[in-house]
């Protein structure tokens, strides 16, 4: 399995990454986690000759906005995008005339798929749990390969969030915040509470990603994250776009 982090960062894009989109290349699929403006690198290291599943989140702007550039690829395994609620009227609002290329114009079939719970309808055991932010947030949890990875951003500390995590071989957070930050109102993670999680679920190792742009200035913002979580789990890296992981 290799995971490509194409967008680590989170809320815009800066100097030093693009909004969040994650590449997982399995032997039989290809999934995608978040939409955000690093989608648009993906045919840097796939062509989409399998099935391709998208799963979104949540539809924060900084996760789909990268929506807007997929009529540059041809799904040729077929695209199925997952996502909570009528994920197709959701997202038909904005990726729509006359704002951008509409769905129905694109040169392939899109297929969408409501995501809760246990996910009979994907060819691959995918769990799905809400996570806790500002509004609906979904978690990821997938085993494929013999590999079992989660995903969780955006959010706070949660009891879903260490769910997800147990004893995954990578698990992929967000860092939004530096050390010691925290945000009732508007939940994100900072090191220490994303290498907690790790740690309680036994994680064998840790992606830091979706780094708040306007918070996570610098790589050495980010690599001073990635210490401070290593004191507490030591496999832990801050990803930074481009950055490849092998399962």
């Amino acid at each position: 399995m290799k995971i490509v982090f194409v967008g680590t960062n989170g809320w815009y894009d800066s100097s030093i990454g693009n909004t969040t989109c994650v590449l997982v290349e399995t032997s039989s699929y290809i999934i995608i986690l978040g939409a955000g403006s690093g989608i648009v690198k993906l045919d840097t290291y796939v062509n989409f000759s399998k099935p391709t599943f998208l799963l979104l989140s949540h539809f924060h702007w900084d996760h789909i906005i990268g929506l807007h550039v997929i009529s540059k690829f041809n799904f040729h395994g077929g695209l199925f995008i997952c996502g909570s609620g009528d994920v197709k009227v959701v997202l038909e609002r904005v990726i729509s005339f006359p704002f951008t290329i509409p769905f129905e114009k694109m040169n392939y079939e899109i297929n969408y798929i409501k995501l809760a719970g246990d996910v009979p309808l994907l060819p691959f055991p995918l769990k799905v749990l809400p996570l806790v932010h500002s509004g609906v947030v979904l978690g990821f949890r997938f085993l494929i390969d013999n590999k079992i990875v989660a995903y969780c951003t955006d959010t706070g500390y949660c009891e879903n969030a260490v769910k997800f995590a147990k004893e995954a071989d990578l698990l992929i957070t967000e860092c939004a915040f530096k050390s010691g930050q925290e945000d009732v109102a508007w939940p994100h993670l900072n090191p220490e509470k994303t290498a907690m999680i790790a740690k309680e679920a036994a994680s064998r190792k840790l992606g830091l990603m979706h780094f708040d742009a306007a918070i996570c200035k610098t790589k050495k913002e980010r690599a001073q994250a990635e210490g401070i979580a290593r004191c507490v789990l030591n496999n832990t890296v801050a990803t930074e776009d481009d950055v490849v992981i092998e399962l």
